[in-house]
């Protein structure tokens, strides 16, 4: 295996400081580094497809809709002290 000198040279500093016995040692964090952020992808790549099939079967809220909520929800709580138009209503946070 060749390692460019600036990964040589990262890495024998990196055994000199003691943290690694030797560069081996060091390619191996690094691959295993590389090994869970390549497993992390993944899963968020996932995540986003089950998020994908999961709006295609319910539907979509655009950004638009949920600010109207949202400015709707917080006029109720300055009104009302609670908010009345969601499904069930929510006592107003004690900010006090």
């Amino acid at each position: 295996m060749t390692l460019s000198a600036e990964f040589e040279h990262f890495a024998t500093e990196a055994v000199a400081a003691g943290r690694y016995r030797d560069v081996g040692e060091v390619v191996q964090a690094g691959l295993a580094l590389l090994r869970d952020a390549e497993t992390e992808l993944a899963a968020f790549a996932a995540s986003l497809e089950d998020a994908q099939v999961e709006g295609d079967r319910d539907g979509f809220v655009s950004a638009e809709d949920v600010h109207r909520r949202m400015t709707a929800m917080l006029d109720d709580i300055a009104r009302f002290g609670t908010v009345t138009c969601a499904r069930d209503s929510f006592p107003a946070p004690d900010v006090g």
